[in-house]
């Protein structure tokens, strides 16, 4: 069993790495930090899944009402913000930017509606709150590290991606700022 996590490992840090290939090539764009992001959650959930009667079982347990909590959680801003971005953000694989991007991240226009009206990056709180699950699977002292690399990760992430965005959107994006949380709603 330990051999075939290993290599689903790998082979899963293949497949981020692929996607991130451009990103990786430039450690000032934000997709470096979001590799190490995801590395950071696949990690972890690798090390808390180490048998499906330790994921599912002791169902009302605290740390698992918390962890189903966060899990389930992280798929309203996820699902809601890739809708927003991709019907109100435009995004066009032309657009003009200094950093890699993805196909989602390539808005054209200003995403200011719906979650985007509270937080500036739902994506990355979803992200957040799905590492946090997990790791709540399974709580350890490594477990720990591992998440609060994920955690500043994501925080480093969502720096830089200001950054490319206030270089793309100007003043309107920093105006932005200015009125948003960057993760939580009214506090941070």
């Amino acid at each position: 069993m330990d051999v075939l996590r290993v290599i689903l490992f790998v082979g899963l840090s293949a497949a981020l790495a692929y996607v991130s290939r451009a990103s990786l090539k430039d450690a000032r764009s934000h997709g470096f930090y979001r590799f190490f992001a995801w590395e950071c959650i696949l990690g972890l959930f690798f090390l808390n899944f180490i048998s499906f009667q330790q994921w599912f079982g002791d169902p009302f347990s605290v740390r698992q009402l918390i962890s189903w909590f966060l899990l389930i959680a992280c798929i309203v801003p996820a699902a809601h913000g890739v809708h927003l971005l991709r019907t109100q953000g435009k995004p066009d694989a032309r657009r003009p930017d200094d950093a890699p991007l993805v196909w989602i991240e390539k808005t054209t226009q200003l995403v200011t509606t719906g979650a985007f009206k509270y937080i500036r990056h739902p994506l990355y709180s979803s992200l957040l709150l799905l590492a946090w699950g997990v790791f709540f699977k399974h709580p350890s002292w490594l477990g720990g590290g591992v998440v609060l690399g994920a955690t500043g990760f994501l925080l480093a992430t969502a720096k830089v991606e200001e950054a490319e965005n206030v270089r793309y959107f100007g003043a309107a994006y920093q105006a932005y700022m200015q009125n948003t949380k960057m993760f939580i709603p009214f506090v941070f």
